[in-house]
């Protein structure tokens, strides 16, 4: 499968296209990066050089790809974190490039803009995510706090978090949207553990694991790219759903067990592909 993939970059670590990319071509996938920021490294490890891509640099290389007739073989368009808001109607323009294309090509959004009640996000991107992007994408993957954001519910309950993301999926009036959920908090509220779901046209699920207490920048690009790539190769979303929670929670463990303020991706790199421990899915009624 061929994806198109828009988000960040940074030289050093693994976030935005630097998880995304390596992950996907690890599951058999090729993939396509567009950088909306070159930053030197990423903003959490405190100072950062670089900026965000001239959106008409990417619109540049967009049509570039165009003029080949590549965007006509794109699978999937994969969009991440935006480096301002005016690269919005780019992210727009290349997905109703690639749909007129090939019009069962998915668009998986991931609406990169805070988590833990903290917006990161220039001004005027998460209007255009919510209001713009999401009502047109096939795979959303917030946290609870971007959903939260999206869909204007609380999400600090999983009861309310599976509500809202139910409202989210058949926005619109659409029934085949899917949207996928990271780092929920149980229903029983048990210490020390964390759940994913995922809504969709086949059904509902959840997936819990145990928190890993350890920075995992790029973990939601990660799971993104995974949940994608794993659902392209034969859309069981139950399926996608374990094989990305897992998959992550072992480059998390990994990484922590290694002191890497970085996702330890090389190292781990066939928890993406065969994850060696698997957590089942339990259906959920949505």
């Amino acid at each position: 499968m061929n994806i198109l993939s828009i988000q960040s970059g940074v030289i050093y670590g693994h976030v935005g296209n630097g998880a995304a990319v390596f992950a996907l071509q690890r599951l058999g996938h090729e993939v396509w990066p567009i950088d909306t920021v070159r930053f030197s490294n990423h903003p959490g490890h405190g100072a950062v050089r670089g900026g965000a891509t001239a959106p008409a640099e990417m619109a540049e290389l967009i049509g570039g790809l165009a003029d080949h007739g590549w965007l006509g073989t794109a699978d999937a368009v994969l969009t991440g974190y935006l480096g301002q808001a005016d690269q919005g109607p780019v992210v727009l323009e290349a997905v109703a490039r690639v749909r007129d294309a090939n019009p069962d090509a998915l668009w998986a959004l991931d609406p990169v803009i805070g988590d833990h009640g903290r917006v990161f996000v220039k001004p005027g991107i998460p209007a255009f995510l919510r209001d713009q992007a999401a009502p047109h994408a096939d795979i959303l993957t917030p946290n609870a706090f971007e959903l939260s954001l999206l869909t204007a519910r609380s999400c600090d309950r999983l009861a309310e978090a599976v509500a809202a993301a139910h409202d989210l999926r058949i926005a619109g009036g659409r029934a085949d949207r899917i949207v996928a959920v990271t780092a929920l908090a149980p229903a029983d509220g048990a210490p020390g553990m964390l759940v994913n779901l995922a809504i969709g046209p086949a059904g509902a699920w959840r997936v819990t694991t145990p928190r890993i207490e350890h920075p995992a920048n790029g973990a939601g690009d990660l799971f993104a790219a995974l949940l994608l790539g794993n659902y392209l190769a034969n859309r069981d979303l139950r399926g996608a759903l374990a094989a990305a929670t897992a998959s992550v929670h072992a480059v998390i463990a990994r990484s922590a067990a290694a002191r890497s303020r970085e996702l330890v991706l090389i190292g781990a790199q066939d928890e993406l592909v065969r994850p060696s421990i698997l957590f089942a899915p339990e259906p959920l009624a949505a």
